[in-house]
């Protein structure tokens, strides 16, 4: 029986599960992270085409399910916790794929960001909203400090959306999965990254407001800033791409 508490919607449809696998275009020679198996289905499909494999499972009762079912498959480890506090940075190099639950996928994925230096990428199946913003360009309503902190890091992809229907229990909304490929570097040059993440946060913190307004917290000569810059102080923070975020927060260093 899913437990609510843990936002645990269980997918079970074959089809979709080995589009999930396609799609985290995975290999005999690689080591995967399953967050949150559940029952296990995909857990088994990835068990036989991979040379690894490591399921995180939160919910005891599942856990021991699991640990029974996989204790004849010599590459499958079954670990009991909080994915949050799993050490990825122990591991060599690896790949995460997983349905993740909808009240904690953003505090997931910044944890994966964490162990990007092993991280190769994370295929993951969350809400389709989330996902909309993670990929959004600049210009659209769905940009903002999601995106720009996902796409400094990461280069996402949104592979394709699942209805709400094929999960049990059906969510209100449906999911989509998305492939984050860690990128090498950082998507753009920055002085100092603590900076730049407190402006872009500071500009969207007041996202209906013009760039002068919103960042006033950070100078209160931001006009002056801005100009110095070569940014319209009139303009909006989700006008702004990551290069001009780069370059404004050079400003602040």
């Amino acid at each position: 029986m899913p437990k609510k508490h843990l936002g645990q919607n269980f997918l079970s449809d074959p089809s979709i599960l080995i589009r999930i696998i396609s799609a985290a275009d995975v290999s005999p020679g690689d080591t995967i992270v399953e967050i949150g198996p559940g029952p296990g289905r995909m857990t088994r499909m990835l068990a036989e085409r991979v040379k690894r494999l490591i399921a995180i499972e939160l919910d005891r009762d599942l856990y021991q399910q699991l640990a029974g079912d996989f204790i004849a498959y010599r590459n499958v480890e079954i670990v009991h916790g909080d994915v949050l506090q799993f050490p990825f940075e122990a591991l060599d190099v690896f790949k995460v794929v997983a349905n993740i639950p909808y009240y904690i996928t953003t505090p997931i994925i910044f944890r994966l960001i964490e162990a990007r230096r092993t991280l190769e990428s994370m295929t993951l199946t969350i809400q389709k909203e989330v996902a909309q913003r993670i990929v959004a360009a600049p210009g659209s309503k769905d940009y903002g400090v999601l995106s720009i902190s996902t796409q400094f890091h990461t280069e996402p992809e949104l592979k394709f959306i699942i209805p709400k229907e094929a999960f049990r229990p059906m969510p209100k909304v449906d999911s989509a999965v998305i492939r984050m490929m860690m990128r090498k570097e950082p998507a753009v040059s920055v002085p100092d990254e603590t900076v730049f993440f407190r402006v872009v946060k500071t500009a969207f913190s007041q996202r209906r407001k013009t760039l002068s307004n919103s960042l006033k917290p950070l100078s209160k000569d931001i006009k002056d800033v801005l100009h110095r810059a070569g940014i319209d102080p009139q303009r909006r923070p989700e006008t702004m791409d990551l290069e001009e975020f780069a370059h404004l927060s050079s400003f602040f260093s």
